[in-house]
């Protein structure tokens, strides 16, 4: 019987150069698409940072915070070092220091080249600059008519935006490609409805049903109120006994007594 010997000399080796061409370029890239992924789950929240930042600093609480100052707390707290402290008035600066070290291109270069210009916090879907901007108007229907009549707002939705352009990698290297020219910008969104239709306090309460004469007639509720007044007091003159407080909110606020607050 005779026996065939099959000659593989460098086959082995051939294979894996072959295989190398394709698995060697995407070993190199994992690190970088780590990195695109880690900022964009940063761009994620700081466009939830804006928007619940709305929640409690708004027009109908009290009064917006600057759009300038928003965009330099999202810079600081989520684009710049990870251990960076939350200060008031704190800015990112463009140096080393401040700047995300694992966000940076195979040279070491940082992905942010410029915090104020890169990294940017607009309003509603277009991209506007003012917080009234991130409204999209809906319509309540018909249950909701008393709206405008009661002073609530009806506004709609409220949408944050916050978007980071990163540089492209370095130029002359075949794997990076199509990465030192792509251009990436992420944009992150995050919706919600602030304008819960609740009052801040007892006297916003009062002041919006009492400046609705169509819900609360304030003077025609005062007249019957007299009226009644003499009734009940021309029956028994001496009892010291009123009608009911018709037209008059204020007296009948729940009241805490202060030694139940402390």
């Amino acid at each position: 019987m005779r026996q065939v010997i099959i000659h593989q000399k460098g086959q082995a080796l051939a294979e894996f150069l072959v295989v190398a061409v394709a698995i060697v370029p995407l070993f190199l890239l994992i690190p970088v698409i780590a990195k695109y992924q880690d900022i964009s789950n940063s761009t994620q929240m700081a466009s939830r940072y804006v928007a619940f930042d709305a929640m409690n600093r708004n027009d109908t609480i009290s009064s917006w915070k600057p759009e300038n100052q928003l965009a330099d707390e999202v810079r600081r707290r989520f684009f710049s070092n990870a251990d960076a402290p939350i200060k008031t008035n704190d800015v990112a600066g463009n140096f080393k220091a401040n700047q995300n070290l694992f966000w940076s291109d195979p040279k070491g270069d940082s992905l942010i080249k410029d915090f104020n210009t890169d990294v940017t916090v607009t309003y509603g879907f277009g991209a506007g600059s003012k917080h009234d901007d991130g409204f999209s108007a809906t319509s309540d229907g018909k249950p909701f008519l008393l709206s405008d009549k009661l002073d609530l707002k009806a506004r709609g939705i409220y949408t944050t935006n916050v978007s980071v352009t990163l540089a492209n990698l370095p130029m002359g290297l075949k794997f990076y490609e199509p990465f030192d020219k792509i251009n990436l910008a992420l944009t992150r969104s995050t919706s919600l409805l602030f304008d819960a239709w609740a009052a801040k306090d007892p006297g916003q309460v009062e002041s919006r049903i009492a400046n609705s004469a169509e819900i609360f007639p304030v003077g025609q509720l005062q007249a019957v109120s007299a009226l009644v007044d003499a009734a009940v007091i021309s029956v028994d003159p001496l009892a010291g006994v009123t009608g009911p407080k018709l037209g008059k909110l204020d007296f009948w606020r729940d009241v805490v007594p202060e030694d139940r607050l402390k």
